[in-house]
Protein backbone atom coordinates (compact mmCIF):
# COMPACT_ATOMS: atom_id res chain seq x y z
CA UNK A 1 0.00 0.00 0.00
CA UNK A 2 1.27 3.38 -0.92
CA UNK A 3 1.29 6.18 1.65
CA UNK A 4 -1.37 8.75 0.96
CA UNK A 5 -0.52 12.33 0.46
CA UNK A 6 -2.66 15.21 1.58
CA UNK A 7 -3.23 16.15 -2.05
CA UNK A 8 -4.66 12.71 -2.82
CA UNK A 9 -7.53 13.24 -0.42
CA UNK A 10 -10.81 14.77 -1.59
CA UNK A 11 -11.18 18.32 -0.43
CA UNK A 12 -14.42 19.29 1.22
CA UNK A 13 -15.21 22.96 1.05
CA UNK A 14 -17.30 24.63 3.69
CA UNK A 15 -20.48 26.29 2.56
CA UNK A 16 -19.99 29.85 1.43
CA UNK A 17 -20.36 32.40 4.18
CA UNK A 18 -23.64 34.27 4.27
CA UNK A 19 -22.67 37.80 3.27
CA UNK A 20 -26.18 39.20 3.13
CA UNK A 21 -26.77 42.36 5.14
CA UNK A 22 -29.19 40.52 7.45
CA UNK A 23 -26.45 38.03 8.43
CA UNK A 24 -24.11 40.63 9.87
CA UNK A 25 -26.44 43.27 11.26
CA UNK A 26 -25.82 43.45 14.96
CA UNK A 27 -27.00 45.82 17.59
CA UNK A 28 -29.31 48.71 16.77
CA UNK A 29 -28.87 48.57 12.97
CA UNK A 30 -32.08 46.63 12.22
CA UNK A 31 -34.15 48.98 14.39
CA UNK A 32 -32.47 51.98 12.78
CA UNK A 33 -33.21 50.60 9.31
CA UNK A 34 -36.86 49.98 10.24
CA UNK A 35 -37.16 53.52 11.57
CA UNK A 36 -35.54 54.95 8.44
CA UNK A 37 -37.92 52.96 6.24
CA UNK A 38 -40.96 54.20 8.15
CA UNK A 39 -39.75 57.81 8.00
CA UNK A 40 -39.00 57.56 4.27
CA UNK A 41 -42.33 55.96 3.41
CA UNK A 42 -44.57 58.16 5.50
CA UNK A 43 -42.75 61.38 4.65
CA UNK A 44 -43.39 60.53 0.99
CA UNK A 45 -47.02 59.83 1.85
CA UNK A 46 -47.29 63.22 3.56
CA UNK A 47 -45.59 65.06 0.68
CA UNK A 48 -47.77 63.38 -1.95
CA UNK A 49 -50.96 63.99 0.06
CA UNK A 50 -50.01 67.58 0.71
CA UNK A 51 -49.18 68.42 -2.88
CA UNK A 52 -52.07 66.30 -4.18
CA UNK A 53 -54.56 68.32 -2.15
CA UNK A 54 -52.77 71.55 -3.07
CA UNK A 55 -53.30 70.74 -6.77
CA UNK A 56 -56.95 71.77 -6.28
CA UNK A 57 -55.96 75.38 -5.58
CA UNK A 58 -55.54 78.10 -8.21
CA UNK A 59 -52.06 78.86 -6.86
CA UNK A 60 -50.74 75.35 -7.48
CA UNK A 61 -52.56 75.07 -10.82
CA UNK A 62 -50.70 78.17 -12.05
CA UNK A 63 -47.50 76.98 -10.39
CA UNK A 64 -47.34 73.70 -12.32
CA UNK A 65 -48.55 75.19 -15.61
CA UNK A 66 -45.09 76.30 -16.86
CA UNK A 67 -43.64 72.88 -16.01
CA UNK A 68 -46.31 70.97 -17.92
CA UNK A 69 -46.52 73.51 -20.76
CA UNK A 70 -42.80 73.13 -21.59
CA UNK A 71 -42.78 69.34 -21.32
CA UNK A 72 -43.00 67.47 -24.62
CA UNK A 73 -44.96 64.76 -22.78
CA UNK A 74 -47.60 67.01 -21.23
CA UNK A 75 -47.86 70.28 -23.20
CA UNK A 76 -50.78 68.89 -25.24
CA UNK A 77 -52.93 68.74 -22.08
CA UNK A 78 -53.42 72.51 -22.24
CA UNK A 79 -54.82 72.17 -25.78
CA UNK A 80 -57.54 69.94 -24.34
CA UNK A 81 -58.06 71.11 -20.75
CA UNK A 82 -57.90 74.31 -18.75
CA UNK A 83 -55.02 75.06 -16.36
CA UNK A 84 -57.23 74.19 -13.37
CA UNK A 85 -58.48 70.95 -14.95
CA UNK A 86 -54.94 69.70 -15.62
CA UNK A 87 -54.02 70.38 -12.01
CA UNK A 88 -57.28 68.77 -10.84
CA UNK A 89 -56.32 65.60 -12.78
CA UNK A 90 -52.86 65.42 -11.22
CA UNK A 91 -54.10 65.93 -7.64
CA UNK A 92 -56.20 62.75 -7.30
CA UNK A 93 -53.40 60.66 -8.81
CA UNK A 94 -50.95 61.94 -6.18
CA UNK A 95 -53.49 61.36 -3.39
CA UNK A 96 -54.20 57.80 -4.58
CA UNK A 97 -50.47 57.03 -4.78
CA UNK A 98 -50.01 58.33 -1.22
CA UNK A 99 -52.89 56.26 0.13
CA UNK A 100 -51.57 53.10 -1.56
CA UNK A 101 -48.11 53.66 -0.12
CA UNK A 102 -49.58 54.12 3.36
CA UNK A 103 -51.10 50.63 3.21
CA UNK A 104 -47.71 48.92 3.68
CA UNK A 105 -48.50 47.37 7.11
CA UNK A 106 -51.67 45.67 5.82
CA UNK A 107 -51.19 45.41 2.04
CA UNK A 108 -47.54 45.33 0.91
CA UNK A 109 -48.49 44.63 -2.73
CA UNK A 110 -50.66 47.73 -2.91
CA UNK A 111 -47.93 49.72 -1.18
CA UNK A 112 -45.48 48.44 -3.79
CA UNK A 113 -47.81 49.68 -6.55
CA UNK A 114 -48.11 53.03 -4.77
CA UNK A 115 -44.34 53.32 -4.47
CA UNK A 116 -43.98 52.60 -8.20
CA UNK A 117 -46.50 55.38 -8.80
CA UNK A 118 -44.35 57.69 -6.68
CA UNK A 119 -41.30 56.68 -8.72
CA UNK A 120 -43.21 57.74 -11.84
CA UNK A 121 -44.33 61.03 -10.27
CA UNK A 122 -40.84 61.99 -9.17
CA UNK A 123 -39.19 60.82 -12.42
CA UNK A 124 -41.61 63.05 -14.35
CA UNK A 125 -40.92 65.94 -12.00
CA UNK A 126 -37.15 65.50 -12.41
CA UNK A 127 -37.64 65.51 -16.20
CA UNK A 128 -38.92 69.08 -15.85
CA UNK A 129 -35.34 70.08 -14.99
CA UNK A 130 -34.47 69.45 -18.63
CA UNK A 131 -37.57 70.92 -20.27
CA UNK A 132 -38.35 74.04 -18.23
CA UNK A 133 -36.56 77.21 -19.33
CA UNK A 134 -34.50 78.74 -16.55
CA UNK A 135 -34.27 75.54 -14.50
CA UNK A 136 -30.49 75.98 -14.52
CA UNK A 137 -28.56 79.22 -14.33
CA UNK A 138 -24.94 80.10 -14.96
CA UNK A 139 -23.60 81.51 -11.68
CA UNK A 140 -19.92 82.43 -11.39
CA UNK A 141 -19.11 80.10 -14.28
CA UNK A 142 -21.04 77.11 -12.86
CA UNK A 143 -24.38 75.71 -14.01
CA UNK A 144 -26.55 75.40 -10.92
CA UNK A 145 -30.24 74.80 -10.33
CA UNK A 146 -31.89 78.18 -10.38
CA UNK A 147 -35.45 79.37 -9.92
CA UNK A 148 -37.72 76.44 -10.63
CA UNK A 149 -34.73 74.09 -10.87
CA UNK A 150 -33.81 74.85 -7.27
CA UNK A 151 -37.27 73.66 -6.22
CA UNK A 152 -37.30 70.58 -8.48
CA UNK A 153 -33.78 69.28 -7.70
CA UNK A 154 -34.96 67.86 -4.34
CA UNK A 155 -37.13 65.43 -6.30
CA UNK A 156 -34.00 63.42 -7.07
CA UNK A 157 -33.92 62.51 -3.39
CA UNK A 158 -37.66 61.84 -3.36
CA UNK A 159 -37.18 59.59 -6.40
CA UNK A 160 -34.53 57.62 -4.50
CA UNK A 161 -36.81 57.33 -1.47
CA UNK A 162 -39.67 56.07 -3.67
CA UNK A 163 -37.37 53.48 -5.24
CA UNK A 164 -36.29 52.32 -1.79
CA UNK A 165 -39.84 52.02 -0.48
CA UNK A 166 -40.85 50.10 -3.62
CA UNK A 167 -38.01 47.62 -3.07
CA UNK A 168 -38.84 47.28 0.62
CA UNK A 169 -42.55 46.71 -0.03
CA UNK A 170 -41.71 44.20 -2.76
CA UNK A 171 -39.55 42.17 -0.34
CA UNK A 172 -42.52 41.94 2.03
CA UNK A 173 -44.61 39.65 -0.18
Amino acid sequence: MKPSLLLDQPVAFAAAADLSPAAYQLGPAPALERAATVVLRYSLVLILLWFGVFKFTPTEASGIQPLFAHSPLFAWLYDVFSVRTVSNLVGPAEILIALLMALRPVAPRLSFVGSLGAVLVFAVTVSFLFTTPGAFALVDGLWVPGGTGGFIIKDLTLLGAALYTAAEARRAY
